[in-house]
């Protein structure tokens, strides 16, 4: 009798039982190991961890649920001691985790939808560029006094803004890598869920979330860095006259750096550092080893990656038991709910299964229910999206035509700095990501650097990085494009590395029995293998960059504001004003912008990316 398909995906991207399963535990004996090695195999040591983290948990509940329902100050007072500091980075860590859950469950529904659905996908796409260029600030005025119109007596709808602020640079990248991912899913797992009579379902936990693992969780990594680099701005604050700070890092290092105390600094960035490594040990090691079993290759001869904190857990009762629970009862939960939307097969119990033509976009095992669904949902958006331009419209109607021509003039120069960037960061971050992607003991040694890197908060750095222009007397309007870098230059190097990760073992085995080296081997092998995450990091490196131009045109230093020609900067300066009007008008131009780039520029790369260098093609 044949396995089930599903069994045989499983295992066959498995990175030995270790990434799956608890490993067998061998006897140990107090002459071979002694009592801490004995205490750690039992389990014991794994279990209290995870008692203490569920105490902690609690803990850290009751303590920001006390925070968001306090009752709505008009100005936080930030206390530069050192003794708040470590406070005031669980609310940041804590806000950050949220935001991030969010930006998961968006991904899911949205990349989802945009990849199954034809019709949506040509507006859900454009969409995506358009909401990943428009800066934090562009959200945040009709954000924060929306939530906190509906919240007046509490802290509720400053929290929530502050969360939604986070999203919004952390949801897009994750979003892309998760489309991409889905429209480029091997033609031969794909029939093999047809042939298995996979419901929508099935094909997404069994088929299409197993392969778009490895990329989801490396732009996971890099969208909370998205999220940590907007953090001053959305931690501290101002509309007007009005004050809307938070505690929490963001606005300790904002108040630091307006009172030029560099202790208080100096203790931010390293409570931010301490707080990336412990996400890095706890959260994204475990998870980039756990997903190295969703690799698509015929051979699994290389070192593998490994976490401490991961092989800890295999040991852990508890989590066996939850494990077993939750399994039961999802599987009890799951029967109920998606029974009246699976595909019943036509042909009877026993007999051979029938092989049906794939859907070309993946829409043959979905139910007419749920097309007549994501039909309904388009239409709301695109009526939402005409109520929403009908108000822009009646908004812009006051902005006269010179002030038009004047942000013209300053999108194209934003456009020349953000196309710079893109360059700059390419030409070193291909060559470090597939150095790094390539070789698990180098990954191993550079993630947790990388990723601190990535996460800091670059505007943290920005008095550093200026003082340096000005010592070498480099005009803002030119150091601007060194400032996006800071903050850009991440999302290319974490998709570089995803991608080097995925390259099938065989086809390195095939190089090197022909004896491709150098730079044939790069251009016949590394890089048609890592475009698709390669254009995937273009895309969001570059909304990443029109965004970092509202903290990167204009900026402080030494009590005088230097400011370089641009949209972003007329952003700033509008939302620090109120002035709406200008303000609508800047995003505007950008989004426009940025529609026609992607019309012109990226979808063409992802058409190329899809067709002559997918693997499975």
């Amino acid at each position: 009798m044949q396995e089930p398909l599903e069994n045989q995906f499983i295992k066959t991207n498995l990175r030995g039982n270790r990434l799956l399963h608890t490993r067998p535990v061998s006897p140990v004996t107090w002459d071979q190991s002694g009592a801490i090695m004995a205490f750690y195999h039992s389990g014991a040591l794994a279990d209290i961890v995870i008692i203490l983290g569920i105490l902690g948990i609690f803990y850290g509940i009751t303590q920001v649920g006390h925070e968001w329902t306090g009752v709505l100050r008009p100005t936080v007072l930030i206390d530069l001691s050192f003794r708040a500091l470590p406070r005031y980075t669980f609310f940041s860590l804590i806000r950050g985790l949220a935001a991030y859950c969010v930006s998961f469950l968006f991904t899911i529904v949205y990349g989802y939808w945009a990849a199954k659905d034809r019709l949506a996908e040509r507006l859900l796409v454009p969409i995506l560029d358009i909401l990943q260029s428009i800066p934090v600030l562009g959200f945040m005025p009709g954000v924060v006094l929306t939530l906190v119109s509906l919240f007046p007596s509490s802290n509720v709808g400053l929290e929530l803004a502050a969360v939604l602020m986070i999203f919004t640079g952390q949801a897009w990248n994750m979003t892309f890598s998760f489309y991409n991912s889905l429209k480029s899913v091997p033609r031969d797992l794909q029939e093999a869920g047809t042939i298995y009579h996979f419901n929508w379902w099935q094909r997404l936990t069994q088929i299409e979330m197993p392969y778009s693992a490895v990329g989801l969780i490396w732009n996971s990594m890099m969208s909370m860095a998205g999220g940590w680099f907007f953090l001053m701005v959305t931690e501290a604050f101002q509309l007007g006259n009005r004050d809307f700070r938070l505690p929490g890092i963001g606005s300790y290092m904002s108040v630091a750096v307006e009172k030029g105390n560099v202790p208080a600094m100096l203790a931010a960035i390293v409570a931010m550092v301490l707080m990336i490594v412990a996400l890095d040990q706890l959260l994204w090691r475990p998870m980039v080893v756990w997903a190295q079993k969703f690799r698509i290759e015929d051979t699994s001869d290389e070192e593998m990656m490994d976490s401490w904190f991961l092989d800890l857990l295999h040991h852990s009762h508890i989590l066996r038991w939850i494990g077993a629970a939750s399994s039961f009862v999802g599987h009890a939960f799951g029967s109920l709910i998606w029974r009246p939307f699976q595909h019943v097969p036509h042909n009877m119990p026993g007999s051979s299964p029938v092989v049906s033509e794939p859907s070309k976009h993946g829409e043959s095992n979905r139910p007419s229910f749920s097309i007549v669904f994501s039909r309904v949902l388009f239409f709301l958006l695109a009526a939402g999206l005409a109520f929403a331009l009908a108000q822009i419209v009646r908004l812009l109607l006051s902005v006269r035509i010179g002030e038009w021509l004047r942000l013209l003039k300053s999108d194209l120069l934003t456009l020349a700095r953000v196309t710079a960037a893109i360059v700059l960061g390419t030409l070193w971050a291909l060559p470090v990501g597939l150095r790094i992607g390539l070789s698990p003991k180098l990954s191993r040694i550079m993630q947790p650097i990388v990723q601190v890197a990535a996460s800091f908060p670059a505007p943290m750095l920005f008095p550093a990085v200026i003082l340096l222009l000005v010592l070498f007397r480099v005009n803002i309007g030119f150091g601007s494009i060194v400032l996006m870098l800071l903050g850009t230059q991440w999302y290319i190097l974490f998709n570089v590395i995803a991608g080097a990760q995925a390259i099938p073992s065989d086809l390195k085995e095939a190089a090197a029995s022909y004896r491709v080296t150098g730079r044939q081997r790069f251009w016949s092998l590394y890089l048609p293998a890592v475009f698709p995450y390669l254009v995937t990091g273009w895309v969001t490196a570059t909304g990443g960059a029109w965004n970092a131009s509202i903290v990167a045109e204009i900026v402080t230093f030494h009590g005088k504001t230097l400011r370089a020609q641009g949209i972003g900067s007329v952003i700033s300066e509008a939302a620090l004003g109120a002035k709406f009007a200008e303000l609508a008008a800047a995003i505007l131009i950008m989004s426009l912008t940025v529609v026609l780039i992607n019309r012109f520029v990226w979808r063409r790369l992802y058409a190329v990316a899809s067709t002559q260098y997918n693997l499975s093609k």
